[in-house]
């Protein structure tokens, strides 16, 4: 598994406001988005291409664009769908596909209760969006669910990762092509394996307790 925690001052700043138990939802939401579409830009460095020949004003040339079939964009529901706007704003011929996960607050485990994807995801690209990294399950869980389609090659993005959440990833997506970008690394998990300092519940944030 490859790691790549994003170090840059925007990335920084909007993350520290995202911290902040004053901002509210709307400006959550808002820089959710940015902050993503930063994200965006490092998971998406070996993004497939091919060549293509066009037409300058000036003479012909060759370029890239995104290669067939077209990366998956995999949101795990509900947080997740705070995300989607600023990845596909980076990255707008990608498809859609959605997981529905929920974590039991007792066990800590991961459920699937809904998903809409391809049956077959052999050779895509598949790009996982949740924000929060605390136990790892409900992204393992994603990640598993995605290989199980037929998936090879899995860039999970997450805005803020905990130590033990990265271990449990990395141990279970061992010998496989997974890569996990974070917008910061964070210091533990609490007893209620939540991410310290972290921002709290990234879904209340985003949309409001249900």
């Amino acid at each position: 598994m490859r790691l790549h925690v994003a170090e840059h001052p925007l990335i920084t700043h909007k993350l520290t406001v995202l911290r902040d138990e004053r901002t509210p939802s709307p400006v959550f939401r808002q820089l959710t988005e940015e902050l993503v579409t930063l994200l965006a830009y490092e998971a998406t460095r070996s993004v497939r291409v091919e060549p293509i020949e066009i037409q300058t004003p000036v003479t012909t040339t060759t370029g890239v664009k995104i290669s067939e079939p077209r990366p998956l964009v995999v949101p795990i529901l509900r947080a997740g769908l705070g995300m989607l706007e600023g990845m596909v704003t980076l990255l707008p011929t990608a498809e859609v596909g959605f997981l529905g996960m929920a974590r039991n607050e007792e066990t800590l485990e991961p459920t699937t209760y809904a998903e809409r994807l391809p049956d077959d995801l052999s050779d895509r690209q598949c790009f996982v969006l949740d924000p929060m990294l605390a136990t790892g399950g409900s992204l393992g869980a994603a990640i598993e669910f995605l290989f199980d389609r037929g998936a090879q090659d899995v860039t999970a993005i997450c805005i803020l990762g905990a130590p033990e959440g990265v271990a449990a990833i990395e141990k279970q997506v061992e010998g496989r092509d997974v890569t996990l970008v974070l917008g910061a690394l964070d210091e533990r998990l609490n007893e209620k394996g939540y991410i310290v300092p972290g921002l709290g519940d990234a879904g209340d944030r985003l949309y409001g307790t249900v």
